[in-house]
């Protein structure tokens, strides 16, 4: 009696596993860079990029960890009517600010939002990623920083229906609801071209040396911005997830191959819970150009504070893009 349970018992949990992998499971699949670009279009084929009508607030003094600095409010209507919201913070008055300037754009990790990349707090806790150390670097290197929030974060979130990181990724590993995660994802990244769209045309800015820095979400739309968009010349990706052709059109690996004009750091962490030592390892054999660095240091998807100041050299580094084109 006890063998005949146990047979059943397992022969139950194995036909729902079956059933689950069957209705539910994420299945691989493949896209060509042709398929990219066109997931990754800002604008029709036929048309050039037309700068949006940003909106800037008027320039407020702001202290990014102890360094000075000036702060606007940016707006930018995107490709499909929705706004994107974020900041623009210069390493002193634009009134009197010497041009043009190098561009830091700052990618926020899941679950933040873009004053993450100017603030060392948050509803009265110290932030951890230390991105706003990172910003306040490049703005002692006299760059300006720019950051946005992603879709469905920070100001950008539904009130009625807002979508948490931990339901949004449930909902993609247990029920196979790639769509919505996928759509985040490449939404945002189109609105990062747009934007790039206004920097091109504003005299203020060093259009030859556009660079991108992100944090874990945030280092994946960092590395799709340069794959999609030629005017990025040096990405800094701080932990990206570990993922695969289940989610091929996000997936970083899959850009890889067009980033090789593009000079790419990737800072990766022994124990990361969100990609494995594999994974890092395969996506930076994937990169091409000689340029590419590989920072491999302990520790789990939190990188160790002092990984801000490794990254010193990325935004001193020669190199800028003489002939950037979208």
């Amino acid at each position: 009696m006890a063998r005949t349970i146990m047979f059943t018992l397992f022969g139950t949990a194995g036909a729902l596993g079956a059933l689950w992998w069957a209705l539910f499971a994420l299945k691989p699949y493949d896209i060509t860079p042709e398929q990219l670009a066109t997931r990754y279009a800002h604008t029709p084929a036929t048309a050039a990029p037309t700068p949006a009508a940003v909106q800037l607030s008027a320039p407020q003094r702001i202290t990014v960890g102890e360094t000075a600095a000036w702060a606007s409010d940016l707006a930018v209507p995107s490709f499909d009517g929705a706004v994107a919201n974020g900041r623009i913070v210069y390493p002193a008055d634009p009134a009197v600010l010497a041009a043009p300037r190098p561009v830091l754009l700052g990618m926020h990790a899941m679950g933040r939002s873009h004053g993450r990349w100017s603030e060392a707090e948050f509803k009265g806790k110290r932030t951890i990623e230390n991105t706003h150390r990172l910003a306040e670097l490049a703005l002692q290197q006299g760059y300006v920083v720019i950051a946005l929030d992603a879709r469905e974060h920070g100001d950008r979130k539904n009130a009625d229906k807002p979508l948490t990181p931990r339901m949004l990724l449930r909902n993609l590993h247990w029920w196979g609801e790639r769509e919505p995660y996928e759509r985040l994802i490449v939404d945002t990244v189109k609105d990062w071209r747009v934007l790039l769209d206004w920097v091109a045309q504003q005299p203020q800015f060093d259009r030859s040396n556009i660079r991108v820095a992100g944090y874990s979400m945030g280092a994946q739309m960092a590395l799709l911005l340069a794959g999609a968009d030629g005017r990025v010349s040096a990405v800094a990706a701080m932990v990206p997830p570990g993922l695969t052709n289940r989610v091929a059109v996000v997936a970083p690996l899959n850009v890889a191959p067009q980033l090789a004009a593009s000079r790419v750091w990737l800072l990766t962490a022994d124990d990361d819970d969100h990609a494995s030592v594999d994974e890092n390892a395969a996506l930076f054999a994937a990169l091409p150009g000689a340029g590419k660095q590989h920072l491999a240091l302990a520790g789990g998807h939190l990188l160790p504070a002092d990984h801000v100041e490794r990254l010193l050299p990325w935004l001193t580094e020669a190199g800028s893009r003489s002939n950037a084109t979208p």
